[in-house]
């Protein structure tokens, strides 16, 4: 397989259908093998008792009968508050696990929203704010030059942007 042979798909239906067969009579010779270990273990605890008496006799087996549910009930009892204590340390195991790693955030994904659409989505739609931002901007007025187009005369212009430079150079 790994010299870079494939298995053709035919023949890797077929081995996956063996293996589920196999599987299936693995699983039915488990389900047998259970029900013979439950007969032979009510046949080795419980023996069929012997009817064929008198009452005392009767009574007698009714009284071992009853022993025997009560030592049941014990055990059982038993086992199921190891099973309870063992799931109980199990989640307290499970709780510390948790708290050692740490709970991890998430990473935030970006939203495009508006500021209003934002407020709107925190305070509810019963509050009416709104938030244009650029209305409460100043407004600037840019100041225009008038720049001579006089293109023959280059050297002033020169002298101007030597000027500007200076400006910027002083603060």
């Amino acid at each position: 397989m790994s010299d870079g042979k494939k298995m053709t798909s035919s023949r890797r239906h077929h081995l996956k259908s063996l293996m589920l067969q196999i599987a299936a009579s693995w699983i039915e010779q488990e389900k047998k093998d259970i029900v013979a270990a439950k007969e032979t273990y009510m046949a080795e605890t419980c023996p069929s008792p012997e009817v064929n008496g008198d009452q005392a006799a009767l009574m007698e087996i009714c009284k071992k009968i009853h022993a025997a549910l009560d030592k049941i009930d014990d055990e059982r009892y038993d086992v199921e508050a190891k099973v309870q204590k063992a799931d109980k340390e199990i989640e307290d195991l499970k709780m510390k696990v948790v708290e050692l790693a740490g709970v991890k955030k998430p990473a935030l994904k970006k939203v495009r929203m508006s500021a209003d659409a934002m407020l709107q989505a925190l305070l509810g739609g019963k509050h009416k704010v709104t938030m244009d931002l650029r209305a409460n901007l100043k407004q600037v007025k840019k100041e225009v030059k008038e720049e001579v187009a006089d293109a023959g005369d280059w050297r002033k212009n020169i002298e101007d942007k030597a000027d500007r430079k200076k400006m910027f150079e002083t603060s």
